[in-house]
């Protein structure tokens, strides 16, 4: 069955970001989805072999490589958006282009098991640290100027996870007719 354009470019729709303070219940939750990423990645990445990375999971969209090695690029991003967070007054984080990091001559380089060791020791420090942050520290905020806007680190919780299970599911569509 064929996927439209648009589920193929959010497969799983795009994020809702939450208004008030998550529950420590529903924080609970999207640690936990955070802390299976990298094994699920590297499952989709064996499941899809070495021929399906190269390929696209929408007409002029990533390979499976680039999808890959931009979630490494972009979580570790997202764990030292967290330590700036913690450690200063609603820091301004640096926004950086995805299209011109994902043509850098590492992603063609490097094979694809180095972005998944990356991203198994990063998310162990990142979900450690996010088990350990007082309910405070979840409030703390940091602004993004790309986007004009101040997020809380439970809005940014709900967004990062959203970002592993999206590309997640852009590794599940390689290989299908689009």
């Amino acid at each position: 069955m064929e996927t439209p354009l648009i589920d193929r470019q959010y497969p799983i729709g795009k994020p809702e970001l939450p208004t008030q303070p998550l529950t420590p219940a529903e924080r609970a939750d999207y640690i936990e989805q955070l802390a299976a990423l990298p094994a699920q990645l590297t499952a989709a990445a064996r499941q899809a072999g070495g021929a399906g990375l190269e390929q696209s999971y929408r007409p002029g969209g990533w390979s499976g490589r680039q999808v890959i090695h931009h979630v490494a690029d972009v979580h570790l991003n997202f764990y030292l958006r967290y330590r700036l967070a913690l450690t200063e007054d609603n820091p301004t984080i640096r926004a950086f282009d995805m299209n011109a990091w994902a043509a850098l001559p590492d992603n063609d380089a490097v094979p694809v098991t180095v972005s998944l060791a990356l991203l198994e020791a990063l998310h162990s420090r990142w979900v450690t640290l996010l088990w350990h942050l007082t309910e405070t520290e979840w409030q703390r905020t940091f602004y993004h100027p790309l986007y004009d806007r101040t997020y809380t680190l439970d809005q940014a919780l709900v967004q990062y996870s959203w970002h592993g299970r999206h590309h997640l599911a852009h590794l599940g569509l390689l290989g299908e007719e689009g």
